[in-house]
């Protein structure tokens, strides 16, 4: 069989956020595999695109070679249920779901229930559908109508890390690695932090503050009104080297997710033997063992403050997460790893057409 694939992918495929970090990654590995990768850009917008863009998008899919299957990542995928219906006659579809549009934080009701809709509908053409985790499998077939059948999960990987030998100064250095958008909770983290300002901390915040309007600017305001200026670093976008210079030189990773589909970031703390405070917010417990970190519940600012307690005073209880964070990390698949599973999920699909 000729393997040839093509993925659709909307916006910066170069940005630094998980999903397109996935994204990359698979591609590259799908290349090392042999297969012909025919990049398409889908445009801006997603996942409110304008019609000029939603029209164009179809233009380009239907552009490609007759009958070459096309993986078209879920940011754009969940908002296209008249391309995909369409498109999906003539050629395979696999929708590519890093986690379902309408579980994303700061959407209005109404703007939750349409995209619910329009997922829902454009799953019912796919050919297969390939999410990043169990947790997001379960969520398709629970509350997409998606049959488990067409379901095939492959996590994403991580690079081998060396392990973090911690901050060199004084105090516990905390590290939150996540775009500054409603669902990563930097607005739960602070008030929690908050209630910890007699303990000896400091923060470091690296992600892409460019994704939302207002999450920078309460995140900027907490700093201000809790008086945390000294004490909380804010790097925006970083490298990956300079990102693997911050996991080095840290001794806690904490990000108070709402929800993830995966949860990228925890586990790139874990490949650096970091313990972990987080939430059980969508696929995070299944990232996150219990030996390896603390989980609080989403949004709940006490429980989160409890957590970030233990882990900051008890050195002893760190050192046996830490440990626990490095058995993980020894068993994670790699990014190679990651992009065999994807090759294989592919030819199956294929295959079944």
């Amino acid at each position: 069989m000729l393997k040839r694939i093509a993925f659709a992918i909307p916006g910066d495929i170069s940005a630094p956020t998980g999903g397109y970090i996935y994204d990359r990654h698979i591609i590259e590995g799908l290349r090392s595999l042999g297969w012909e990768v025919v990049l398409i850009g889908l445009g801006e917008g997603f996942p409110f695109p304008d019609t000029e863009t939603l029209r164009q998008a179809h233009v380009k899919i239907d552009a490609l070679p007759s009958g070459m299957p096309v993986v078209v990542d879920g940011l754009a995928f969940g908002v296209m249920p008249d391309i995909a219906a369409a498109v999906s006659t003539h050629r395979a579809v696999i929708a590519l779901v890093h986690h379902p549009l309408a579980f994303e934080s700061g959407l209005s009701a109404v703007q939750a229930a349409k995209l619910k809709q329009t997922e829902t509908q454009a799953l019912k053409h796919v050919t297969q559908v390939i999410v990043t985790s169990p947790a997001t499998a379960r969520d398709l077939a629970q509350h997409f109508d998606v049959s488990p059948a067409r379901i095939d999960a492959v996590i994403p990987g991580t690079d081998r890390a060396t392990f973090a030998k911690g901050s060199p100064g004084e105090g516990v250095a905390l590290l939150s690695v996540g775009s500054v958008i409603p669902r990563k909770g930097f607005d739960v983290l602070l008030p929690a932090l908050n209630q910890l300002r007699d303990l000896p901390w400091h923060l470091t915040i690296a992600g892409d503050r460019s994704r939302n309007v207002e999450s920078p600017r309460q995140l900027d305001h907490d700093i201000e009104q809790f008086g945390f200026s000294d004490r909380i670093r804010i790097l925006g976008a970083v490298s990956a080297e300079t990102l693997a210079d911050l996991y080095a030189r840290s001794d806690v990773f904490v990000l108070a997710s709402r929800f993830e589909g995966f949860g990228m970031a925890y586990a790139e703390a874990l490949a650096h033997g970091l313990p972990v405070v987080g939430t059980t917010g969508g696929a995070i417990p299944d990232t996150v063992p219990a030996d390896a970190g603390l989980l609080a519940e989403p949004g709940d600012v006490t429980t989160l403050t409890r957590a970030l307690k233990k882990i900051i005073n008890d050195r002893d209880f760190r050192e046996q997460l830490a440990f626990g964070a490095r058995r993980v990390a020894r068993v994670q698949p790699t990014w190679p790893d990651s992009a065999q599973r994807f090759s294989e999920v592919l030819l199956k699909s294929i295959g079944t057409r």
